[in-house]
């Protein structure tokens, strides 16, 4: 006796403990046999404990057993079945989630994630395991989510498939089978992605190899917000600036001035920072310089990569550091600073103090910008350890 979940991140099935909790077991497969866990969030993740499931409200407070659904809310709630061979001993147990206390089981159940979770024991009616999909579980279970618990992108019963049900259907389980598997309906409240999104392009003109670049962007964007959500990343548009160059492979003796004095024929540098270990002062062997412009920077990194700077052939490549992005979000939070904020941060980066212009000299203003305008987070130049 078996049931089949079509989950976003994969199938599970769950073999039923019939013969010892007969009542458990009935009511879990009439409630999938009306399609009632159909589309239903995996609401909470107890990472390597439990998942959750069951309630259609996604709250984690409803849901109904398959006696309320016929008889109304007063049979909401069906008795324990504790049996004291069945334990949560190994990973893929499956169990109820009382709804407030003893004999107050429902619609709601728990799968654990690893072995011996004994603290549910005489507290949970257990009555299956999961016999295929174990991987599956784990995906669940390493699922982002937020202090409460539920996962950043929703992950849903997609639908179930009971494939052997030894119990007579009960009077009037009939009229709540629905003649097809509902459709997909999501609240207007829930702003999260689904686990299973997938960009769709309505154009048809465009090429194959065109619709699957825009698929990659799309997904790729779909990545960064749930890394904004998670606190990973500061905004999910952020990106590297373009005028912005990182050499590696420097001489240890190579100074900032250096760097800057030879890198300013192919254009205006805001910032040249060689970075340097905090405790000692000495240089890791590499830098960030960062010209007023990008084309600037592209003259610089068609000119100067492999070229022997002290002896050493340095390696040019665009910046992909988003360092000074971070420590202006952690300073001043997503709406950035201003060029006063950049003095103080330069300031207290070098060891001076402020006067009047930022960090790099330039003349104060309500924002930062790049060397075409566009508004920017980062405090680059001063700010750097050196």
């Amino acid at each position: 006796m078996s049931v089949l979940l079509e989950t976003s991140k994969g199938d599970i099935v769950i073999d039923l403990h019939v013969d010892k909790c007969p009542v458990s077991c009935k009511n879990f497969l009439k409630l999938c046999k009306i399609k009632y866990y159909n589309d239903v969030l995996w609401h909470r993740v107890t990472k390597d404990f439990v998942v959750q499931t069951g309630d259609p409200t996604g709250s984690g407070s409803g849901g109904t057993s398959i006696f309320g659904a016929l008889l109304g809310n007063t049979h909401r709630f069906f008795g324990d079945e504790i049996n004291p061979t069945l334990k949560h001993a190994k990973k893929g147990t499956v169990s109820y989630v009382p709804g407030g206390g003893e004999n107050a089981n429902a619609s709601q159940f728990l799968i654990t994630t690893r072995d011996s979770c004994d603290a549910l024991d005489g507290k949970h009616t257990v009555f299956g395991m999961v016999t295929e999909g174990l991987e599956v579980l784990s995906e669940i279970n390493e699922a982002y989510c937020d202090k409460e618990g539920r996962p950043f992108q929703n992950i849903r019963i997609k639908h179930t498939l009971v494939l052997d049900d030894p119990f007579e259907d009960m009077e009037g389980l009939d009229n709540l089978i629905p003649p097809q598997s509902p459709t997909f309906k999501k609240y207007p409240h829930d702003l999260r992605l689904e686990d299973d999104w997938r960009p769709s392009d309505t154009n048809t003109e465009i090429t194959e190899q065109q619709a699957e670049i825009n698929t990659r962007a799309k997904e790729a964007k779909n990545r960064a917000v749930v890394l904004e959500m998670i606190g990973d990343l500061p905004q999910a548009d952020a990106t590297p600036p373009p005028e912005s160059l990182f050499v590696c492979k420097l001489n240890p003796i190579t100074s900032d001035e250096d760097l800057e004095i030879i890198f300013s024929r192919f254009g205006e540098i805001k910032s040249c920072d060689v970075v340097r270990d905090h405790k000692t002062g000495d240089s890791l062997c590499f830098a960030f310089i960062t010209f007023t412009n990008k084309q600037s920077a592209e003259r610089a990194f068609f000119k100067m990569d492999n070229v022997l700077i002290d002896d050493r052939r340095v390696k040019v490549d665009f910046s992909q550091s988003m360092h000074g992005l971070w420590r202006n979000f952690k300073q001043f939070g997503k709406s950035g600073g201003t060029a006063a904020d950049a003095n103080l941060a330069g300031a207290a980066g070098s060891g001076g103090g402020g006067n009047g212009n930022n960090s790099q000299g330039r003349p104060g203003g309500n924002s930062f910008c790049t060397g075409d305008g566009r508004r920017v987070l980062e405090i680059k130049g001063g700010g750097m350890a050196r």
